[in-house]
């Protein structure tokens, strides 16, 4: 256990020192049309969904504190309605850190109740924090768009994710439980696992269609193809590190061994913020020790 707590920690913790490093006057806010009436914000952390109605706003994830004005202008730039709901689709800094900027009396915070636990653990104050808490799934509807689910998956990427599919959009923004084009972070000191991230992935593939429009946590928009090589490629990986177990490798010989994820790596997936041996060492330490809910 010890191994799966330092490797983990010190992986946020490089994350949010690099964030430290950089200036927010040189992040841009990229806003990019996904269908009708909703679009996905990019700049330093995760993915932001904006939905449009005639009076309303829905808000994914808030990315960090530091980027709140620019967040606001590039919104602006979209519509002048408040904020009605802003659905935080797990813990982790660089999705809730503006929280409190965007929380108004007309804004309603959502997140599953691990969020809130973990926020509250962490010290955040009361306008950081849900308002509302799902268990399994919430039910959410805007004068448009009457059939928006926000929905839980165990285990996955920490233990407190979940996905927010507007069904008559046909648009879902999957959080952290997707990285498209990059290994993903599978924070297992946050309750995360191989397997319940898997599992996730799978679960939404079987709720969506070849249509569907996808708002990774990170990464560009993406598709139901791009969605099915990550499962892919994730077992892939799984099947090799557990037959690499069976035969009594190490932590240290699975984390040093590239031909486990060359393949992978080939295609550039071990250059984002998760390299190759980071995403060995992840799967390895989860196989061993499973997180499962509590």
């Amino acid at each position: 256990m010890k191994s799966i707590i330092t490797s983990a920690s010190l992986l946020l913790f490089s994350f949010y020192a690099a964030f430290a490093q950089v200036d927010p006057s040189t992040v841009t806010i990229k806003t990019t049309a996904v269908v009708e009436n909703v679009y996905m914000l990019e700049g330093s952390g995760g993915n932001i969904m904006i939905a449009i109605s005639d009076d309303e706003t829905l808000m994914v994830d808030s990315q960090f504190a530091p980027l709140s004005n620019k967040i606001k202008k590039a919104i602006s730039a979209l519509t002048s309605n408040p904020i009605t709901y802003l659905i935080n689709t797990h813990h982790h800094g660089d999705h809730t850190g503006g929280n409190e900027n965007f929380n108004s009396d007309e804004t309603t915070l959502i997140a599953q109740k691990n969020v809130l636990k973990r926020l509250t653990s962490q010290g955040k104050s009361p306008g950081y924090l849900p308002e509302i808490t799902l268990d399994e799934e919430i039910k959410l509807s805007l004068p448009e768009d009457e059939n928006i689910m926000v929905v839980h998956v165990h285990n996955a990427h920490t233990d407190g994710d979940s996905f927010v599919y507007f069904m008559d959009k046909n648009v879902i923004h999957m959080g952290d439980v997707f990285f498209n084009g990059a290994y993903p972070f599978i924070d297992l000191n946050s309750g995360g696992s191989i397997d319940g991230y898997i599992a996730a992935q799978l679960l939404i593939l079987n709720t969506i269609n070849e249509d569907t429009r996808i708002i990774p946590g990170h990464g560009k928009l993406a598709t139901i193809d791009d969605l099915k090589y990550s499962i892919n490629m994730l077992k892939d990986l799984r099947a090799a590190i557990q037959l690499a177990i069976s035969r009594n490798n190490s932590l240290e010989q699975v984390a040093s061994n590239t031909e486990l994820t060359k393949r992978y790596d080939d295609l550039g997936y071990g250059t984002g913020f998760i390299n190759s041996k980071n995403i060995r060492s992840t799967i390895y330490e989860s196989l061993t020790n499973p997180n499962t809910d509590k």
